[in-house]
């Protein structure tokens, strides 16, 4: 399978399995017993890779979310806890999910490996999430550390994504109306919700750009080995 073939065929389990945990009670659970409120433990776990940037870079960072409410959030969560820290709780979080929900049928090793792989070796270009996330200290678990890896290629696709998106011309709310039109009040946005029909050709268009320059990372791995990603990757998607 190609690069761009292997790109597409495992975005599914990328974005469901990598960002499970960010959803899951469990997460919404520990923020609050830490002290966060409302969606503040996500905007701070996830944009507290940045450090102590200010609200404006990581509502960048974060593309597809309003940045007003990003913006109140990451300001209402710095009293919880540093910023450092808020990441270091998100990513226990990720492992936890991890050893509850992974099950023991794939080649957990092997996968792990392979996403190693990517994950190592991909540049940080246009994907500041990616970068932080991936200088977090790995879990030593198998599953957690699977999970791991995948939240850092799931940032690394969406920065990606979010870069086609601006290029063909989309907003990022015009973007969330063709594809997750359910995401649309999570992301803080109040606008009016677009009509979505002149917009799918050039959604589609962003979403094979994606897979286009995701699938260069995934040429470090050869055909064999992407085959094995995908097999092992549609393994572990719900």
């Amino acid at each position: 399978m190609t690069p761009e073939q292997a790109a597409h065929e495992t975005r599914d389990a990328i974005l469901a399995v990598g960002g499970g945990f960010m959803s899951a009670p469990e997460t919404y659970t520990e923020g609050s017993a830490l002290g966060f409120e409302g969606i503040d433990f996500y905007v701070a776990g996830r944009g507290g890779v940045l450090g102590d940037a200010p609200a404006d870079v990581v509502a960048a960072a974060f593309v597809f979310f309003a940045p007003s409410v990003v913006a109140t959030s990451w300001e209402r969560s710095a009293a919880v806890m540093p910023r450092r820290r808020a990441a270091e709780a998100f990513a226990e979080c990720a492992h936890a999910w991890a050893r509850a929900h992974l099950h023991d049928e794939a080649d957990q090793t092997r996968l792990a490996a392979l996403l190693e792989r990517v994950v190592s070796s991909a540049p940080v270009a246009a994907a500041p999430l990616f970068a932080g996330w991936r200088l977090l200290s790995e879990p030593a678990d198998v599953r957690a550390l699977i999970v791991h890896r995948l939240n850092a290629l799931r940032e690394l696709r969406g920065a990606l994504h979010g870069a086609a998106v601006i290029t063909v011309g989309l907003t990022p709310l015009e973007a969330l109306a063709v594809r997750s039109p359910h995401r649309i009040p999570v992301a803080g946005w109040t606008d009016k919700v677009p009509d979505t029909e002149s917009l799918r050709d050039r959604w589609s268009l962003a979403e094979a750009r994606t897979d286009r320059v995701f699938g260069r990372h995934l040429a470090r791995l050869d055909e064999g080995e992407r085959d094995d990603l995908v097999t092992l990757l549609k393994a572990l998607a719900p």
